[in-house]
């Protein structure tokens, strides 16, 4: 056995490697092995367990690389000297030992959910501020074009580029057959995640395109779970994100595919990137069913996203509140022109949400064409002001705040108030905690700051330096921050959830539409809520309005927002009749307190 795992490590020449970083050890089919396997990746099987200085375990799956290649793709977490041992069902590599060094680097490490709503780097409790940008078809594009966009992005400061693994257009290029993936494409996609992952950008991987297009890849099961399974072995070891598949809900049987991809990858990612699946309107329907760790938006609905970060204790990312058009054109409603996009932008953030870049001219969409003179967009460059503005605050730390008129905000209160004046009107004024505290106006379009007064007051109120265009006030203890980074790791404080109001005597509001106890389908229903009771915390609501069809098993769907409209009910929803389907309205008051009222309806098509 000692000659055996000589040779075999002879193999697998891995150099000291610094942590997080690819280290791979290639194990290569003889003659026979290779008549007995004409399609490796469907029939080898070969793991590695990886044990560390630190005595944590990594389980690894090796990947067909084409030809006679197998690789397990590694990337260590801990400096020393780690331990592997080899099993497969080819009998000449199972039970093969062996040793791989790994040394010390300044690699902030991989991103995880931390302090409810936030995010954290491995090492160093370092606080990692998500800006993203979405290239769907980053994989396909000419590699020159792709290096350009990179490194621009980089030099903007983006930490994340969201796009598709496998495209609807070019599924066939990765896949001729469903178990026979094309090695020459994904070498490519290695390196291209690989040059990403150098310039200090994390990859939002997603897996498939819209329109159920996995499951007409990949129609049974025992191929999706090859195909996970080949995707996670080939890239977790890089430093990314998981999105399934783009918009979950377009996805025969959404739910449950998402449950069982989702599921698969929290069983065979060594490394617990973070999961999620893209959405056509909130992924927080999902979130029960135990995979998923982040919620993703398509929606610039900020009564969604202000009510659902009120309910939910995992981060949000916003991936679509906006596609900014500079001149690439236009095909969907949520194409708008710069300024528009800005101010999604900085709603996205006072809902508490992370933002994702699009535009029109790079994001390729399905009749979209990447152009790299769209790189430098002006929404581009107002993404890069956001960043550095945000850069300068304990953004960890930030969640929506309510106690103020003019305005929206979040806040780390007693140290911290950013409060987003969307059309200026007329003074602010902010309730604080008691302190002396730095008050400047920031201006999102440029990034200048106006001129920065002290005061020392539990009110603030100061006036826009104009009306011309929106504006940010920030409200500041400088030294109080900095102190704070010199004796708190990362949170300083709990972040508490509310309990939500179900009471119905103690809810301000009653549905009144859609009358009775049964709905048709066609046409939909007019929905409406009326306040019962006049408050100041009532002056100002936002109302979230769901249904769900239990029996169906499908989770909720977004139906309406607003006081007063017509109910959207999802195609897909209901498919029989007569159905039972409950109607969940959430309000939510100026003060933040959240409320909910449910009733239940017969369905008739």
């Amino acid at each position: 056995m000692a000659s055996l795992a000589a040779s075999v490590c002879a193999q697998t020449p891995c150099a000291p490697t610094p942590v997080y970083s690819i280290c791979e050890l290639v194990f290569e089919l003889d003659e026979a092995e290779r008549k007995a396997n004409p399609n490796p990746y469907a029939t080898v099987d070969l793991r590695a367990e990886m044990r560390s200085p630190r005595h944590r375990t990594l389980l690894l799956h090796g990947f067909w690389d084409g030809g006679v290649r197998i690789v397990v793709r590694f990337s260590p977490i801990d400096p020393g000297e780690w331990e592997y041992r080899i099993s497969s069902n080819l009998p000449r590599f199972d039970n093969v030992q062996g040793k791989v060094t790994a040394t010390e680097s300044e690699a902030p490490g991989f991103i995880f959910a931390r302090n409810v709503h936030h995010w954290s780097y491995t090492e160093n409790d370092r606080p990692h501020l998500w800006m993203g940008d979405t290239v769907y078809h980053f994989a396909t594009v000419p590699r020159d074009a792709f290096q350009h966009l990179v490194d621009v992005r980089a030099e903007q400061k983006f930490t994340h580029i969201r796009g598709l693994a496998l495209g609807n257009h070019d599924a066939a290029k990765g896949f001729a057959t469903p178990d026979q993936p094309d090695a020459a494409y994904f070498r490519e996609l290695d390196e291209r995640i690989r040059y990403m992952n150098t310039k200090g950008i994390i990859v939002d991987l997603i897996l498939g395109s819209d329109q159920n297009h996995l499951r007409k890849l990949f129609p049974e099961p025992a191929q999706r779970e090859r195909y996970i399974r080949y995707m996670v072995s080939r890239y977790a070891p890089f430093n990314l994100t998981w999105q399934i598949v783009q918009e979950f809900e377009e996805y025969q049987d959404g739910r449950e595919l998402m449950k069982e991809l989702g599921g698969l990858i929290k069983q065979l990612d060594a490394y617990q990137h973070p999961r999620s699946t893209h959405t056509v309107a909130t992924s927080a329907p999902l979130l029960g069913d135990g995979w998923m760790d982040h919620i993703l938006y398509q929606s610039s609905d900020d009564n969604l996203g202000a009510v659902e970060r009120q309910i939910y204790t995992v981060p949000a990312v916003n991936t679509e509140f906006a596609y900014e058009d500079s001149g690439a054109g236009r095909t969907h409603p949520h194409h708008v022109d710069t300024g528009e996009f800005r101010r999604r932008l900085w709603n996205s953030t006072m809902n508490g949400q992370y933002p994702t870049y699009g535009n029109t001219g790079t994001y390729g969409g399905r009749r979209g064409v990447f152009d790299p003179k769209y790189l430098e967009a002006p929404g581009a460059l107002q993404m890069t002001v956001w960043f550095n503005f945000f850069a300068g605050t304990r953004y960890w730390e930030l969640e929506p705040y309510f106690d103020l008129d003019g305005g929206r905000a979040v806040a780390l209160p007693g140290t911290e108030y950013i409060i987003y004046v969307d059309k200026p009107s007329g003074p602010v004024e902010v309730r604080v905690e008691k302190h002396r505290y730095d008050v400047r106006w920031f201006n999102p379009v440029t990034g200048e700051y106006a001129a920065r007064k002290e005061m020392n007051s539990d009110k603030i109120v100061a006036e826009p330096p104009d009306r011309e265009h929106d504006w940010v006030l920030h409200i500041s203890r400088e030294g109080r921050k900095q102190s704070m980074l010199r004796s708190y790791k990362f949170e300083s404080r709990r972040v508490l959830m509310q309990e939500v109001e179900n009471v119905v005597s103690k809810i301000p509001f009653q549905i009144t539409l859609p009358a009775g106890d049964e709905i048709r389908v066609t046409p939909p229903p007019m929905y409406e809520a009326k306040l019962t009771k006049q408050t100041r915390g009532t002056r100002r609501m936002m109302y979230l309005w769901t249904l769900e069809v239990p029996s169906e098993g499908q989770g909720y769907r977004l139906a309406g927002s607003g006081a007063a409209g017509t109910l959207r009910i999802a195609r897909g929803l209901i498919h029989s009749s007569p159905a039972v389907l409950n109607l969940r309205l959430h309000g939510l008051n100026a003060f933040g307190k959240l409320y909910v009222l449910d009733r239940v309806y017969r369905v008739a098509q």
